[in-house]
């Protein structure tokens, strides 16, 4: 009994410095906080930096899963994001995000620069109702991009349909049949999945909200499953664009229902060369349809999101694909929780130029814990 007291004592001092330490920690970020926001011109203009600072480690069994580009067992991925807010008056808001880290993507590369994203938004009325912006931005498409950093998502990777790539690839048209259902090379990050993380392409967006219900809908210059590297404006124009919206519905304060919709090319401008004579890029779409639900109540957070995808593959066909996944965070305490999520990808039928048919992709599913 005596030495059960004299640990838990030791264990309480121990814990007593420990929450003291927490506590001059939080403090002196705090400070810090303060000091990155600024009021300017009679508090007409408010302007805030903030940032995260991630590490991440990847133990993997080759090839590596998703969007992860590296041929070792091991990577380490750190990242430093920056974000500017601006708020001019109150009907002007413009946003920066900008990184420093090893590739949109984890990868064994370098280290680079980036800015992300970049936007100004208008709102001309108080309540919302109405906003419209111009920018570099993330997709209106489904929920996940909402809360797509490390400080919302409780896994390091993306869900399925956000990374897992398939046959079709923007970059070629393939030249036949067997050769679309030849599987995937090497360079897989030539690939495209359902929809590329959140989707940062360039465009102008429209959004706003009546009582329970709000609304989204974008033109953008690449298709939402397009990659990284054509997100800018100055690298792929507005001449073939995508059209994506999404309609919600909140019919108490811990739902979340919605509906997205999403048309446009998905085909790159090098592919042109490699098309039936007489198609442009601009005759090959992507069609989505998805589906999101969300449920929060104290602790618990479930989020659910649903895609059906067609792509309209050059001398193939429609080529469609069904992605799910459904996901649950608990929060044991302010500074712990716990999460688990099931993804599931399952790829329809093309004809395989013999007769017969074949499925375009090997059906998939995941446990991220």
């Amino acid at each position: 009994m005596k030495h059960c007291l004299r640990y838990f004592l030791f264990a309480a001092f121990v814990f007593q410095l420990a929450s003291g330490a927490a506590r001059a920690a939080d403090d002196f970020l705090d400070e810090i906080d303060n000091r990155l926001n600024l009021h300017l011109l009679d508090n007409n203009v408010s302007v805030r930096l903030s940032g995260l600072i991630d590490i991440e480690g990847y133990y993997i069994q080759q090839p590596a899963p998703g969007l992860i580009l590296t041929a070792r067992d091991y990577l380490v991925n750190p990242r430093l994001t920056m974000n500017l807010d601006v708020q001019i008056g109150k009907h002007f808001y413009f946003f920066a995000q900008a990184r420093v880290d090893r590739g949109f993507d984890p990868a064994d590369l370098d280290a680079e620069a980036r800015l992300d994203q970049y936007a100004l938004r208008f709102t001309p009325w108080d309540d919302g109702r109405f906003n419209v912006q111009v920018g570099k931005f993330a997709t209106v498409v489904g929920m996940w991009s909402h809360r797509h950093d490390s400080w919302a998502n409780p896994f390091i990777s993306a869900p399925l349909p956000y990374e897992n790539v398939t046959a079709v690839y923007a970059g070629e048209a393939p030249a036949s049949k067997k050769d679309f259902l030849g599987g995937l090379d090497e360079a897989k990050y030539d690939y495209n999945p359902i929809i590329w993380g959140p989707s940062y392409t360039s465009g102008v967006a429209i959004s706003g909200h009546f009582g329970k219900l709000d609304y989204a809908a974008e033109m953008k210059n690449a298709s939402i499953s397009s990659s990284p590297e054509v997100w800018d404006a100055t690298e792929l124009g507005i001449s073939h664009p995508t059209y994506s919206g999404r309609s919600g519905w909140r019919p108490r304060e811990e739902w979340n229902i919605g509906i997205s919709a999403s048309g446009g090319p998905y085909l790159t401008p090098e592919a042109a060369v490699t098309l039936p004579r007489g198609r442009d890029i601009g005759d090959y779409d992507q069609y989505t349809l998805a589906q999101d639900v969300s449920y929060e109540w104290h602790h618990l957070q479930i989020w659910a999101e649903f895609f059906e995808s067609r792509f309209q593959v050059p001398r193939v066909g429609n080529a469609d694909v069904f992605a799910y996944f459904i996901e649950a965070k608990y929060k044991f305490t302010p500074q712990f929780f716990g999460g688990l999520r099931w993804n599931q990808q399952l790829f329809g039928s093309v004809s395989d130029g013999e007769g017969g048919e074949a499925r375009w992709g090997s059906d998939i599913w995941r446990i991220d814990a």
